[in-house]
């Protein structure tokens, strides 16, 4: 039976690993928990993992971070650097030993931490992501603001209370985050997809009271820095004192130097905009005024001008009315009297022609039953013929005929 026991008990080295591995992963305290440390024996390999030694009071745990997490290092960790680290604890089966696999590592020291801030900066300086380009312009007079700070910080008061005495005509949304310790980038960075998402806001306030240096070192994060510049809407920052400057203050749009001066910079002042409106105003109605007269002016010159124009131009139809009446007449009257000499040449011409004419001068026409006769031979005796005198007219009878000799011809017998 002993044996039997001791057989079920037999494990290979890999059951062994593989079982230890197992009560590692399951245990929720080792999966996530930061620890705090000094840094030995770092060195990179070339693959890009990372290898290195924590170090405690008595104690040391070895540790690797993978490359994925090793790229987003703003600065490689130097030998006695004071560091927290984000992680878990594993066990590596192959070497039958546990280590630490850190995923973030933030530097604790002073010096540690302006190196790493330093190089994070330049890194991002290189890509562009502060250039002034990038920078959005702030509503003037914004409808809906949303503010990303603590809920219990004095930041929010002081921002709620500028906004409802400048400005109470935009409404604030508040977005709570922290503000400080190992959490709060990753919470800054929800905040700022929350705010994203969200619609009619018109610009983002980021801001906190002050500090220590070390309590702004969440602003100095990458994936802050980087949710700033990637924000939809502008974003304004006021965090800490006037002496204190982060590198999310370089990402936003617009950089105020305490978070009253943040609130005083997106909300505009009503007093002041009063005053303006109402100078506005008077600008405006002196303008109209000033317009009005004008026009008044303007079209009254252009009425006497108008009333000249026309007045000149009925004097002048009238003389050329006037004057063509003169020349009608004169045309008319040359007319006239040449249709009168003509009358005169052809009623002359005329009464040359007319048979009275003759007649004024003695002569006499012989009609025969309503017939003129030319001949005598056209008037036998004994006929009655009519003779046409210039006064009247007398009947006569023919006795005799005396013909006369036509010029050129022979004697005629007389029949």
């Amino acid at each position: 039976m002993q044996r039997e026991r001791t057989r079920r008990s037999e494990l290979t080295v890999d059951e062994l690993n593989t079982y230890i591995q197992g009560l590692f992963n399951s245990d929720l305290l080792l999966k996530a928990l930061v620890i705090s440390g000094e840094i030995a024996e770092f060195k990179r390999h070339t693959s890009g993992h990372c290898y290195f030694t924590l170090l405690g009071t008595d104690t040391r745990i070895s540790c690797a971070m993978f490359r994925r997490d090793a790229d987003l290092l703003p600065e490689w960790p130097r030998n006695g650097d004071q560091v927290l680290i984000e992680g878990s604890v594993g066990v590596y089966p192959q070497r039958g030993v546990y280590q630490l696999y850190a995923r973030r590592l933030i530097p604790v020291g002073a010096g540690a931490i302006e190196r790493a801030r330093q190089e994070l900066k330049r890194r991002l300086e290189l890509e562009g992501l502060f250039h002034t380009s990038h920078k959005r312009p702030i509503p003037p007079y914004p409808s809906k603001a949303a503010v990303i700070t603590s809920a219990t910080g004095a930041a929010l008061r002081d921002v709620l209370r500028i906004s409802g005495r400048r400005y109470p005509l935009c409404s604030i949304v508040v977005i709570p985050t922290l503000v400080q310790g190992p959490d709060a980038p990753e919470d800054i960075v929800r905040a700022f997809v929350r705010a994203g998402t969200m619609s009619g806001v018109d610009c983002v306030l980021l801001v906190r009271g002050g500090g220590s240096r070390e309590d702004l070192v969440p602003f100095d994060d990458e994936r802050v820095v980087r949710a700033v510049r990637n924000c939809p809407f502008p974003v304004v920052s006021g965090i800490g004192h006037e002496v204190d400057s982060t590198l999310s203050d370089l990402a936003a749009d617009l950089t105020a130097s305490t978070p009253s001066a943040a609130a005083e910079v997106v909300f505009p002042d009503r007093v002041s905009l009063l005053a303006w409106l109402a100078q506005v105003r008077q600008r405006a109605s002196g303008s109209v005024r000033r317009r009005i007269g004008a026009e008044r002016t303007r079209c009254r010159l252009a009425l006497e001008g108008m009333e000249r124009a026309l007045r000149l131009r009925t004097g002048a139809e009238r003389s050329r009315l006037h004057e063509g009446f003169r020349a009608l007449s004169r045309s008319m009257a040359l007319r006239l009297r040449d249709a009168r000499s003509e009358l005169s040449t052809r009623a002359a011409s005329l009464s040359g022609l007319s048979p009275l004419a003759a007649l004024a001068r003695g002569y006499v026409t012989v009609e025969r039953e309503g017939r003129r006769l030319l001949s005598v031979r056209e008037a036998p005796v004994g006929t009655v013929l009519s003779l046409c005198f210039r006064d009247g007219r007398a009947d006569c009878l023919v006795r005799g005929l005396v013909p006369f000799d036509p010029p050129n011809e022979g004697p005629t017998e007389e029949r």
